[in-house]
Parts: structure tokens; C-alpha cells; sequence
């Protein structure tokens, strides 16, 4: 039994389509999870969720799509996918969109406020999909054959990092962190041990997935935007027993082969360390086995 992830948005910030972006992808984040079972888990809306619904529709050769989507916040290139996600215009379908209950608006009136008609030419009351809403905070829920918790982490505005297990095989975890400051001086209102409990959030992850916008150069020009550097993310893959690290979350100024050396540096990184855990970029249409 395994949890399978595929990439289809990988892009921090907003689109960069072109073609120093072809390898690792322009898209903004969204990530697709299924279940051994085959239940359909979408993490975060971003541009990539686009293309995921044109999949998800001629996979489906005409049968209902019910799924879960996790939003790690709604900050808009983590939601500005789900105008154009085409499932939600097709009768009898059904998704639940979850959302943090720290935000300061709750995710149903953000979805819905980015579908109006001032900004977009159908109303969310025009959708033939079911969808409904709901809140998740740091708990372990279940459903459908998995479960999931949640972390709250550093960003402007809030933002959650998930961790999900298969029901009955909570030996093998993927978690999904896309926006998180690890660095010091940011003022952010968390707890004293949060750093503690991110660790052990974290812990012995078959595979994490995790925020590296910056290299620690750009990251003195960017402290308290909410984003880790490459570094960061290695030292708390290798200080929580993770198996593998997946860069993600790309800076948009970053082209694949700057990409592919960022991640040859975060090997040597390791290598130096003495750490086991294993590097990779994310890349849309890379998929992998938790």
C-alpha cells in the first residue's frame, strides 16, 4: 500500500511559461495525491490545477470525480487555478475544498470573492459540481481511506503544512509544506517550540515536499515574505529523519538549469553533512511512491 503524488504546478509566486522554465515547469503550485484505493487528493490550486482537470476529465471517460482539496492558504497563486478547473463545471461532481480556520477570512468567501463578476465572467453559483467547504486546524482527521493533520507554519497571512498516511499505515508519510519561513528575525506570532513541533511534525516523512524560494544570498533581501532557503529545508529534512526532499515551490527568476544547480548544491550539502536524505526538484508531470 503507497500514497502516489504527481506534480502538476511547481511555481512559487506567479506563471512562468517559457523556455527557461520547460524542464521543472511555470505552472503555480498544485500537487496531485491518490491513495492505494484511488481516492483523489488535490493540494493547493495554483495554475497546475488546470491541466489536472483536464486529466482528471478524460480519465474519468464520463463517470462522477469526488475528491478532497487541501488549500495551505489563500494567498492567489495557491487558488487561482479553480475558476479554470474544469470538473467543477460538470454535473455531478463533487469535491470539498479544506481551508485553514486561522485565516482571517474564511476559505469559502475567498473562493467565491475570486469568482465574481467583477473579476471572472461566471458566478460560483453557476458551478454544476457540488462543493462544499470546511475548516481543518492542527488536529488528525479521517476519511476515505487516509489521514490527515495539520501545522500551522510561518507565513504572512497564515498558511498550514499537511501530513498524510495512508488509514492503516501510518509508517509512511508524505508532507506537503509550500510556503514556510524557517528563518530567524521574521516576526511571526508562534509559539515558543514551534521549531520543536515542526521537527516532529515532520518526522521520519517517506517524502517531503517542502518551500525552497530562495538561496541564502536573496533570502537577506526577502526575510518576513514567508519562504524558506534551499539550506533550511535541508537541515530540518535531515534533522526530522526524512527519506526524501523535494525542492519546490521555485522562485519564478529561477530557470531549470539554475534549478538543476540548486540541487546538485543541496546534494553536496547532505554529502557534507554526513546526512542519507535524498534530493530532488519537483518538476510538473514527476510523480513519485510515499
Amino acid at each position: 500500500m503507497s500514497l502516489r503524488l504527481q506534480f502538476w504546478g511547481t511555481r512559487g509566486s506567479i506563471p512562468t511559461p517559457g523556455r527557461n522554465t520547460v524542464r521543472y515547469g511555470g505552472n503555480t503550485p498544485c500537487v496531485e495525491l491518490r491513495t492505494s484505493e484511488g481516492w483523489l487528493i488535490i493540494l493547493d490550486a495554483g495554475t497546475g490545477i488546470r491541466e489536472l482537470g483536464r486529466s482528471l476529465i478524460s480519465r474519468a471517460n464520463g463517470a462522477p470525480i469526488t475528491g478532497d482539496i487541501f488549500l495551505t492558504h489563500a494567498h492567489w497563486d495557491h487558488i487561482q487555478g479553480i475558476p479554470f478547473f474544469g470538473p467543477i463545471f460538470q454535473r455531478g461532481n463533487h469535491f470539498t475544498i479544506w481551508g485553514a480556520k486561522a485565516l482571517q477570512t474564511d476559505i469559502a468567501r475567498v473562493v467565491r470573492d475570486q469568482m465574481s463578476p467583477v473579476v471572472f465572467p461566471v458566478a460560483f453559483e453557476e458551478l454544476n459540481a457540488t462543493i462544499d467547504f470546511s475548516e481543518i486546524a492542527e488536529e488528525c482527521r479521517h476519511g476515505n481511506g487516509y489521514e490527515v493533520r495539520a501545522y500551522q507554519v510561518r507565513h504572512p497571512g497564515g498558511a498550514l503544512g499537511y501530513r498524510f498516511t495512508e488509514q492503516n499505515d501510518s509508517n509512511r508519510a508524505l508532507v506537503y509544506i509550500s510556503d514556510n519561513e524557517l528563518g530567524q528575525g521574521a516576526k511571526y506570532d508562534t509559539r515558543a517550540a514551534w521549531r520543536a513541533g515542526l521537527v516532529e511534525f515532520v518526522r521520519d516523512a517517506r517524502v517531503l515536499v517542502h518551500d525552497t524560494m530562495y538561496t541564502a544570498e536573496e533570502y537577506d533581501h526577502f526575510r518576513g515574505w514567508g519562504h524558506s532557503t534551499y539550506e533550511e529545508a535541508v537541515e530540518l529534512a535531515m534533522e526530522a529523519g526524512v527519506d526524501q526532499l523535494v525542492l519546490y515551490h521555485h522562485k519564478p527568476e529561477r530557470g531549470d538549469d539554475e534549478v538543476d544547480r540548486r540541487v546538485d548544491e543541496c546534494r553536496a550539502f547532505v554529502a557534507r553533512c554526513g546526512g542519507a536524505v535524498e534530493i530532488l526538484a519537483a518538476a510538473e508531470g514527476m510523480t513519485l511512491l510515499v
